[in-house]
């Protein structure tokens, strides 16, 4: 059982609101210049070779995106919010899928550049409302299901995020979190560190009371096998 200080810090020690702000700055910058990059790994509009790694260590991100609309089922009419959005490939399947509404969240101006080229591509500007900002701090209204993927990896205060993420579920939401792994995660901090953008890992029995905490009332989670193994979780109101 974690104590308290993991529960709220994911094994790292809770940050003051001047650090928090630091953190989402520099994920913010980082995810900025990335976005062009990103944006191609969805697409797959990358070289044969890149197509080759991405499908292989990347693995993690197709399969969360099929989980991710497999937990909720049908979108007809409902509404739906992206918290950390990118450049907009769960946004527009989303409304593929019959959602009536889709508010999309993210910090990086960069990313909501890109996503507003989709929307505008498929002819769905209307029915989406592209936010600019961070959770607390920017709050979408509440939506029936609420997707974060690739988040919670950045976040230094967890259980304020999701405190602030069941204010704005109403059915169910899906999150992955990034699991600990003895080469992966020191590398993978490495890495980051480099780039002056933390990161957070997470455990089973972690997630498990920061969901609790929340006041989800049901919590699945389920591991995601490949490179980074994630895990992706569905949390119910």
């Amino acid at each position: 059982m974690s104590n308290s200080n993991d529960i709220r810090e994911g094994a790292v020690n809770l940050k003051s609101v001047r650090g928090e702000g630091a953190s989402a700055e520099a994920t913010a910058k980082f995810f900025d210049g990335f976005a062009c990059t990103f944006d191609t790994l969805y697409d797959k509009k990358r070289g044969r070779l890149m197509r080759w790694a991405d499908e292989r260590y990347r693995s993690d991100m197709f399969i969360r995106f099929r989980l991710t609309f497999e937990v909720f089922g049908d979108l007809q009419n409902k509404t739906v919010a992206d918290i950390g959005c990118g450049s907009g490939p769960y946004v527009v399947e989303a409304l593929k899928r019959g959602a009536a509404h889709v508010f999309a969240l993210d910090p990086a101006p960069g990313m909501l550049s890109l996503l507003r080229l989709r929307l505008a591509d498929t002819g769905n500007n209307l029915k989406c409302t592209v936010l600019g900002g961070a959770i607390p701090e920017i709050l979408p209204p509440a939506c029936d299901h609420v997707m974060v993927m690739g988040v919670l990896d950045y976040v230094a205060n967890p259980l304020r995020f999701l405190t602030a993420l069941r204010q704005i579920t109403k059915i169910s939401a899906a999150v992955s979190f990034p699991s600990k792994h003895w080469f992966r995660t020191p590398f993978r901090k490495f890495r980051y560190s480099v780039r002056r953008c933390p990161v957070y890992f997470y455990d089973e029995s972690q997630i498990k009371e920061l969901c609790s905490a929340s006041n989800f009332t049901d919590v699945r989670i389920r591991k995601i096998p490949g490179a980074g193994q994630d895990y992706h979780v569905c949390l119910s109101v």
